[in-house]
């Protein structure tokens, strides 16, 4: 399909979507579009259609995978590799990219992360570091590092690269499935909902959805400008950024139509749902959009067609039953 591109955001992914095709070889998968009736889901919508976009099938188990190559592919890398800090998937997705390509690769981890995005980030061939707590603590360590080696910077959401790369996901849903009317996505450090919103503006409403634990976007829209929050909760490993990203902020100001706060029990509730209704283990980022609709938090209209951000699945199976 042939999608024309009218602005600046739009043009950016469409190059990002030429490059990762042209030159990323066979790393990225079209990940599937499931098209159900509210019902299947659980949700009391009258005609109402809920597409479920399993992005967590994507190479290193989430949508970072496309910002990250699409970093890569786009600048020059040195001899001493890429740097990263990450609450785990964008150092996974990293990760990757820089073996797919052959290239150093090093990851700062907050003491948050779990075991099991650590142990996939050494089988990937990265060297790991664990400092503090919370995303901030790895991304103050990452930096003096890089300025140390020189290494390729790779943010974990607020470069335009990796803003452009993620936007690819919209571009690859239009495509496949028609233009929905709403798009429901979890915002941590907002390079994801950068993209989408960059991507589909306000030809659907897309909406943010956050942890009541990690309000970044929430408390921004509140204050009129990025301000620093605290975090905590189910999801701070994935969501764990302490401020909007400053590209995401820009964009969400235009194309964001809402923003939504759900409770970590209506989180753990809804990724429990997946897997035992659906047999999708998934972390708990992953499961805010479908928490957004059984909670009540997001309530389609009438014959909606209404898409769910299934973002990531980098997390313990034995976890999420």
């Amino acid at each position: 399909m042939t999608l024309a591109v009218p602005t600046q955001w739009r043009s950016e992914i469409d190059s990002a979507w030429q490059r990762l095709n042209e030159r990323s070889g066979h790393f990225l998968r079209q990940t599937p579009l499931w098209k159900l009736p509210a019902a299947a889901l659980g949700v009391a919508a009258p005609g109402a259609e809920v597409w479920l976009k399993l992005e967590h099938l994507q190479v290193s188990g989430s949508f970072k995978a496309r910002g990250m190559m699409n970093r890569l592919l786009a600048n020059p890398i040195p001899e001493s590799g890429v740097i990263v800090a990450s609450g785990g998937n964008a150092g996974i997705a990293t990760a990757a990219a820089a073996r797919a390509l052959g290239v150093r690769c090093e990851v700062y981890l907050p003491g948050v992360s779990p075991e099991a995005k650590r142990a996939r980030l050494r089988a990937l061939g990265a060297e790991v570091v664990v400092v503090g707590q919370l995303y901030p603590d790895a991304l103050a360590a990452c930096l003096a590092r890089q300025a140390e080696t020189g290494a390729l910077l790779t943010h974990a959401y607020d470069q335009p690269e990796v803003v452009a790369g993620a936007g690819t996901l919209g571009r690859e849903i239009e495509a496949e499935g028609g233009l929905p009317d709403a798009v429901l996505v979890s915002v941590g450090g907002g390079g994801l909902i950068g993209g989408l919103a960059g991507w589909f503006e306000r030809r659907a409403r897309v909406i943010a959805l956050e942890p009541e634990g990690a309000p970044t976007l929430f408390r921004a829209r509140e204050a009129g400008a990025p301000v620093d929050v605290e975090v905590g909760g189910i999801a701070a490993d994935s969501l764990g950024a302490r401020r909007i990203g400053a590209i995401a902020w820009d964009i969400a100001q235009r194309h964001v139509a809402d923003a939504l706060l759900l409770s970590d029990e209506a989180i753990r509730a809804a990724q429990q749902w997946l897997w035992k209704e659906m047999k999708l283990a998934v972390e708990p980022a992953a499961a805010l959009p479908l928490a957004a609709l059984h909670s009540g938090a997001y309530v389609p209209r009438a014959g909606e067609k209404v898409c769910l951000i299934v973002c990531g699945a980098n997390v313990d199976p034995a976890t999420v039953g």
